[in-house]
């Protein structure tokens, strides 16, 4: 057998990371917007979060006025109430529209250092197959589609909550159920062996998108689903109550973005090239 280093042959190099330009602007944007915000004050950095953030109370009022009246009527002798309304003087008073915008702005926007670094690293994990699948327009349309179906499902879950929503992780979540759907297909890369190689030697084949059935009959996509679940909830919902984070995290919203992307996928991928 022939071996490159015996030969003189020159050893194929291989880039150590391979990642599409498209998940590399999006993670530099990331970056750079909290870069900005982060500069500027903390009046200032309020007054972005309430105007490019998600507030669930401001579209369910704009939808339907009577909600705040019913509000400001119980919070004279309700504390819970009381909150709700000092939070919608301080978050939306004198602004009555529902801003639309702000249901994919803001995934745009993170809290802390840590918290965009840590919506970046799931980015680069999991967007690159995604972003080669479905190429860079599909791959940021599905990016917004995804946060803003993760926001309308934290928004039917906290309807009057008036803290902003910030905060990639619904669209993160939905590029993971996005890979769920072909990386355990055989010719993909977690597809045993086989895929494996065959992955490396054509890097831009793409592989058919297993069924919703033939994902939840897949033993290893269930194992991946049911982590990413437990994972979710015990950082997501229980965050608050561990001492992780100072404020709730909104893992509903996760949920939201990950059924998105399982479901919605087939709306954004490609054909299959034959093998």
């Amino acid at each position: 057998m022939l071996d490159f280093a015996s030969s003189g042959a020159p050893r194929p190099r291989e880039p150590m990371f391979s990642i599409p330009g498209v998940v590399i602007g999006l993670v530099a944007l990331l970056l750079a917007i909290h870069a900005v915000v982060s500069f500027v004050g903390l009046q200032t950095q309020d007054d972005i979060y309430t105007q490019w953030g998600f507030i669930p109370g401001r579209l369910t009022i704009s939808l339907w006025p009577d909600r705040l009246a019913a509000l400001l009527a119980r919070s004279n002798d309700d504390a819970q109430a009381l909150a709700q309304a000092r939070m919608w003087r301080e978050t939306t008073a004198g602004d009555p529209g529902m801003r639309l915008w702000t249901l994919a702005t803001y995934a745009l926007l993170h809290v802390s250092w840590t918290h965009v670094a840590m919506n970046s690293v799931w980015i680069v994990a999991f967007g690159p197959p995604v972003a080669r699948r479905f190429g860079t327009v599909r791959f940021l349309l599905f990016f917004a589609v995804t946060a803003i179906v993760g926001a309308l499902a934290h928004w039917a879950y906290a309807p009057m909550e008036f803290s902003p929503l910030i905060g990639a992780s619904a669209a993160d979540s939905g590029l993971m159920a996005a890979a769920a759907r072909f990386i355990f297909q055989p010719g993909a890369p977690l597809g045993g062996p086989r895929g494996y190689i065959a992955s490396r030697n054509d890097p831009h084949a793409e592989t058919r998108a297993a069924s919703l059935y033939e994902v939840f009959t897949d033993r290893r996509a269930v194992i991946f689903i049911g982590i990413w679940l437990a994972t979710n909830f015990v950082f997501g919902a229980g965050a608050q109550t561990l001492g992780a984070t100072e404020g709730p995290v909104a893992w509903i919203a996760h949920v939201g973005g990950f059924v998105a992307g399982l479901v919605l996928f087939p709306l954004f991928d490609r054909p299959a090239r034959a093998a």
